[in-house]
């Protein structure tokens, strides 16, 4: 089953891209390197709840 996912920037916070999870073979919160606009540079999304 797949779920829904919204990232956050880990530097500012803001929640920019949203992404689909595989919820039954991953049990710890998405984390991905992309592009945020606010801080205008690369950083880490995490998962929010």
């Amino acid at each position: 089953m797949r779920k829904k996912v919204t990232l956050a920037c880990t530097s500012c916070g803001s929640r920019n891209y949203t992404t689909m999870k595989n919820i039954t073979s991953t049990n710890e919160r998405l984390e991905v390197n992309k592009f945020c606009k606010v801080c205008n540079s690369h950083t880490n999304h995490r998962e929010t709840k």
